[in-house]
């Protein structure tokens, strides 16, 4: 079964068409990488697929639990309650990192366990220590958002992000905020993680990174996925598009 699929979405703002018809399926354990030129819909796909923005039209599905589904051509959500149980499925790494500055390391990771799923504070305090230990930050647990570098606060949110134990990740340009020193220091938490098969949707501009992790990557341009396929086979496109893009990033 696939663990997230995606029909026909559409999403348009005012007057700006910024998914046209998109659809797309993650099996359990696969890495998939959206890249694509700024303003092709890579993240409006990722906040739909989160539930962050509401599809205009299509459909949208965890587990084959459905969150929307269409109805003469609008989508429809399922209730408060239904959707609140199919967002645990899902874990969500911003670029800009979105802590809380005025917590704690642990406090950030701790709270949502303990205030969404209800887990004990001993318990989300395990995970949390268990998740620093892992992400090379067991000496921060202490520290505040602003006493770390953007690596290590990138590193914190996605420590944050796993406390919930999501079924995937989703990974919104997770290094763009970043210099290329700290850019490795994400990347390779987001390598070991997908070696230990976790599903992971990751819109990135970074090439490289995108054909070593992936199993599939998807190129999106003017709200329409233009091609799909093995890094491979991505890597030796024969569509114009795709190739140009690639290469201005791949020397």
């Amino acid at each position: 079964m696939n663990l997230l699929e995606m029909k026909h979405v559409k999403k348009t703002f005012d007057d700006l068409t910024v998914l046209k018809d998109i659809s797309l399926e993650v099996k359990e354990g696969e890495v998939v990488s959206v890249i694509g030129p700024s303003g092709s819909g890579k993240s409006t796909l990722l906040r739909c697929a989160t539930m962050l923005e509401t599809m205009d039209a299509g459909e949208l599905s965890y587990l084959g639990q459905k969150a929307a589904w269409d109805e003469n051509g609008k989508s429809v959500y399922a209730t408060k309650k239904e959707l609140r149980e199919i967002g645990k499925n899902f874990g969500l790494v911003f670029q800009n990192f979105n802590l809380f500055p005025h917590y704690s390391v642990l406090k950030n990771i701790i709270d949502a366990p303990i205030s969404v799923d209800h887990v004990s504070k001993e318990e989300a305090i395990k995970r949390a220590d268990a998740l620093l230990e892992k992400l090379g930050l067991s000496d921060k647990k202490n520290a505040y958002p602003y006493q770390l570098s953007g690596g290590q606060q990138q590193r914190v949110s996605i420590a944050r992000a796993l406390a919930l134990q999501p079924k995937v990740l989703f990974f919104d340009e997770p290094t763009s905020a970043l210099d290329p020193e700290l850019t490795g220091e994400v990347l390779k938490v987001i390598k070991e993680l997908a070696k230990e098969h976790m599903t992971m949707i990751i819109v990135t501009h970074e090439m490289q990174f995108a054909k070593e992790v992936s199993d599939r990557i998807v190129f999106m341009e003017g709200g329409v996925i233009v091609e799909e396929g093995t890094p491979q086979q991505i890597f030796a496109s024969e569509n114009i598009r795709v190739r140009e893009f690639i290469g201005k990033f791949v020397g």
